[in-house]
């Protein structure tokens, strides 16, 4: 794989729709004509990517805040992550396939429920964060081959007492919206009759800071979140993650439907890592941490070993 240099570019670009900045990156040689394309028009099923990002010379990437560690902003609000390196070596591969001298990559943060609509207006052309490959998120967007799998879980203090979800009766239990967590918690609430009051939150971030807090007593996620979001805490010892899994999570890289040759290439990065074993680098490097540590679980050595696009249960 051809290996690219890479540079941030100090542009920030503001992204009406989304209410979020956009962070720039080069990638190659010299400038390519059409570099400063208009903003792409709202053509739901209509937009050609491939011819856009050969004509443009940029790649737009959708990206999380607070993500940790798949894709997040370092203290320079710069993205960094294993789906943000992932979606860099994709970003390679397209460079040499298009025969593009050089290739922009620019950064958009997205949120759990703005992340689809950007996707499919066209503000982005890849989503790299930590979303689940769901069969009702395949009604309106594609997968590429799964990079991670995950269980929810909860998070509590260790002083709470929450160890299952019975223990939630009748408590405030956080969630970020526009995630299979806050699906999943409402239909246990409904079906269990668990009375539980529902705080929405915008990202992992505020959901972990309404635990902190305590204005709830526990926050519902996918575990390898939760654990990365204790890694940052001021006090991580105050917190625990418990209970049963609640699911399997399959993340994927998240694209357009219908652009068979689009996802052929970003399946192809991703099985060239897969093949190489550098995939066991990447991870090792991002989940073999002293701050975080998440051995492979069979699910994902399964993935690396036969890739494929399996969506999330029950």
């Amino acid at each position: 794989m051809t290996t690219i240099r890479t540079t941030i570019l100090l542009a920030v670009a503001a992204i009406a729709a989304l209410a979020v900045p956009s962070v720039a990156q080069e990638r190659g040689g010299g400038a390519p004509k059409g570099a400063a394309a208009a903003a792409p028009e709202r053509q739901v099923g209509k937009i050609d990517t491939l011819r856009r990002i050969r004509e443009s010379g940029v790649l737009t990437i959708g990206v999380r805040e607070t993500s940790v560690p798949f894709s997040y902003l370092d203290a320079q609000k710069q993205p960094q992550g294993y789906s943000v390196d992932l979606c860099l070596r994709v970003a390679d591969v397209l460079k040499s396939e298009l025969k593009l001298p050089r290739l922009d990559v620019k950064f958009v943060p997205v949120s759990s429920s703005n992340r689809i609509p950007a996707l499919l207006d066209g503000k982005i052309d890849l989503e790299c964060g930590s979303t689940t490959n769901t069969r009702d998120r395949q009604k309106e967007v594609a997968f590429a081959y799964t990079t991670f799998v995950a269980g929810i879980k909860m998070l509590a203090k260790k002083s709470s007492g929450i160890n299952s979800v019975e223990d939630l009766r009748g408590k405030h239990v956080v969630v970020t919206k526009g995630t299979t967590s806050e699906k999943m918690l409402k239909t246990l609430n409904d079906e269990r009759v668990l009375k539980i009051s529902i705080i929405e939150s915008k990202d992992h971030g505020d959901s972990f800071k309404a635990v902190e807090d305590g204005r709830a007593v526990a926050f519902p996620m996918d575990d390898v979140l939760l654990y990365g979001l204790i890694s940052k805490a001021k006090n991580p010892d105050d917190f625990a993650v418990v209970g049963k899994y609640l699911s399997v999570e399959p993340y994927a890289i998240m694209l357009r439907r219908d652009e068979p040759q689009f996802e052929k290439l970003v399946n192809r990065a991703l099985i060239d890592l897969f093949q190489s074993g550098e995939i066991r680098r990447l991870y090792a490097k991002w989940f073999n941490t002293k701050e975080l540590t998440v051995p492979l679980n069979q699910y994902l050595k399964e993935a690396f070993q036969a890739p494929n696009t399996y969506p999330a249960w029950p």
